[in-house]
């Protein structure tokens, strides 16, 4: 049932674009002024290599379970927009604690608490943006997720200014400004009201009614599978470009294309091909275009063919992201979206990472750049999974 709270935002989501636009920009600003330079302000506050390394697993690891905690605490009480709130202002005074932390017990501490008061933070905003952008039809779910997009390119942008001047500190005290700016964001965002009936069916054995719902277990399994590639890109495509010659400023040029092509789908390309598409074919040509990016990765240091493909960027992960949205604002209840999101975002996004960074070091150990040639492979896996993913129907 909604509480008295949410109860006063059950209002038509006509105005609610400006309010989801600044939550996201203030949500993606946070991670981005503080992602790219965690591990070196660990280092500067005594921690080795190896420390580093487990501190940042064990956050992994809390997210993974507090984000679908939280999700279903938010459907449960029918009050997404309280629990966001709540966890937005918590991670910006417990982020502040890392200042005051030195070693590898206090830094541990830290940071397994403040990754579990962000775990859900990104994936109930998705729930709510979803919901009124479907219930609204004012503006589509792509505008704010690019827009968040955009803005953690402009916070990394920040931080390394910050931290010239201010000392690697400063992304702590301009993260946590961003997360109570945030929680600020989400007190005025407009939400439709919860469905009661809805919340109280499956408010027992919630994940398992969930599971039931075949057109998500497939959406999960082609997400693990597609998005789950991209772990091996990440993690050693800079290191490949390097060895092969490449310098800093065409590496740049070659990252920073990735990221444009995400915030030019999620903006404006992404809605012109669902609207052609459906989600169903959307995901088909997201898995499609991993199978080309990864295979020309594993064939090729042309920079004209590397250019291309890491344009595709835009399709293997935000163009899967947007019909991820749609199947799961189609075939689960309201009652169980914040559940899915936070199952889908921290959950299974975040064990496909954690597994596929793994594997990716030991195929890239053994095969080198061959290695790419596995990621095409999951993607082709993907591609029959996709039939009937967007199906509302229950069962197998």
């Amino acid at each position: 049932m909604s509480t008295p709270l949410e109860a006063k935002t059950v209002l038509s989501p006509a105005n609610s674009l400006p309010g989801f636009l600044l939550l996201y920009a203030a949500l993606y600003a946070a991670y981005g002024t503080e992602s790219a330079y965690m591990p070196a302000f660990l280092g500067s506050h005594g921690l080795s290599a190896e420390q580093i390394g487990l501190v940042l697993a064990a956050g992994t690891i809390v997210r993974i379970a507090a984000g679908p905690a939280a999700g279903r605490l938010a459907d449960r009480l029918g009050a997404h927009r309280l629990v966001v709130t709540t966890c937005a202002s918590l991670s910006g005074v417990i982020g502040l604690a890392y200042t005051l932390a030195f070693g590898f017990g206090p830094l541990l501490a830290v940071s397994m608490a403040h990754a579990f008061t962000t775990a859900s933070l990104a994936p109930l905003s998705d729930a709510m943006s979803v919901t009124a952008s479907a219930n609204g039809r004012q503006f589509q779910y792509g505008w704010v997720r690019g827009a968040g997009s955009a803005a953690f390119v402009a916070g990394t942008l920040l931080s390394s200014q910050l931290i010239d001047r201010f000392g690697l500190s400063s992304i702590i005290f301009s993260s946590s400004t961003l997360f109570l700016v945030m929680a600020l964001c989400a007190m005025g965002v407009r939400t439709p009201a919860a469905d009661e009936n809805t919340t109280e069916k499956t408010a027992s054995g919630a994940f398992g009614a969930l599971w039931k719902i075949a057109a998500f277990r497939r959406l999960i399994l082609v997400v693990v599978l597609v998005i789950g590639s991209h772990a091996l890109n990440d993690t050693f495509a800079v290191i490949h470009w390097r060895e092969a010659g490449f310098g800093t400023l065409a590496i740049s040029i070659l990252w920073s294309e990735s990221v444009l092509a995400e915030v030019a789908v999620f903006l404006f390309f992404g809605p012109w091909l669902m609207g052609r598409l459906g989600p169903r074919g959307a995901a088909a040509l997201a898995a499609c275009a991993g199978i080309v990016r990864w295979t020309v990765m594993a064939t090729t240091t042309s920079v004209p063919a590397l250019a291309g493909v890491q344009a595709l960027h835009g399709l293997t992960f935000a163009l899967l992201h947007l019909a991820a949205m749609s199947i799961i604002a189609r075939t689960v209840p309201n009652g169980l979206s914040a559940t899915a999101q936070t199952v889908y975002g921290t959950g299974a996004l975040g064990i496909a990472s954690a597994v596929m960074t793994v594997t990716s070091g030991y195929l890239y150990g053994w095969f080198e750049v061959q290695a790419f040639w596995a990621m095409a492979v999951l993607c082709a896996i993907a591609l029959p999974l996709i039939r009937g993913m967007d199906t509302p129907a229950s069962g197998a």
